[in-house]
């Protein structure tokens, strides 16, 4: 399969020039010219990996990072111009897999990604998204409250990853039946109610006054709301 690798660099030439070296490997690459717009990307597409500056203009690398983390646990590799010690094992405490250090090679920012891509992949697609004490795992298909695993059906984990990947947004059920189901999907919108009610059953303390899958009257749905 091709991976999806975010670049997140404030200078244009290098996020041009590693674009194009990237996708002459046979990734798909996404651009961003700074955290907020990096964020933005990351929780619309399904990424594989992150490239990140540490020096950007808003917010820094670190700060990206540590949002990341709270969702997935993607790879990450860090561009720094720094060289301190302890500005690299910040990075590798926030949740950092690799550094490079700037200025670099672009071949060695290509083998350093093949390299993450193997090891965290190996053939295989497990993506880890988080909300809350909720883990959603993609390869397993699995829900996890802490330790604790929540038995959920095949057709529960689709809508559910729907919602984790774009958690805090609302969400129509016609763009839930698209994002989770795909357009052949042939059942009525309304059951996409219906499975919300079983969702909250297993994952709401109080299915009838829900904190966690929220309903929007008139729009749709959203996985946490304006809390988060």
């Amino acid at each position: 399969m091709g991976y999806n690798v975010l670049i997140v660099e404030d200078q244009e030439e290098i996020r041009s020039v590693v674009s194009k070296y990237l996708e002459n490997e046979g990734y798909k690459t996404f651009a961003a010219k700074d955290g907020f717009e990096a964020l933005e990307i990351f929780n619309r597409e399904k990424i594989h990996l992150t490239l990140l500056d540490v020096m950007m203009p808003g917010i820094d690398g670190f700060d990206v990072l540590r949002e990341i983390r709270k969702i997935s646990d993607v790879p990450v590799i860090m561009l720094t111009a720094r060289t301190e010690e302890i500005d690299r094992l910040k990075g590798f405490d926030i949740g950092a897999d690799d550094y490079v250090v700037k200025p670099f090679s672009v071949k060695e920012v290509v083998k350093r990604v093949n390299t993450v891509i193997r090891r965290t992949y190996r053939g295989s697609e497990e993506i880890v998204y988080r909300f809350e004490d909720f883990s959603l795992h993609t390869k397993s298909m699995k829900l996890y409250k802490g330790d604790s695993e929540i038995p959920i059906t095949a057709a529960e984990f689709v809508l559910l990853q729907a919602f984790f990947r774009y958690r805090g947004q609302v969400l129509s059920r016609e763009q839930l039946i698209r994002l989770a189901y795909g357009y052949d999907y042939e059942g009525y919108d309304r059951n996409i109610d219906s499975s919300i009610k079983r969702l909250r059953q297993k994952i709401e303390s109080d299915p009838k006054n829900p904190r966690i899958l929220l309903t929007k009257y008139g729009a749709g749905y959203v996985l946490g709301g304006e809390r988060h």
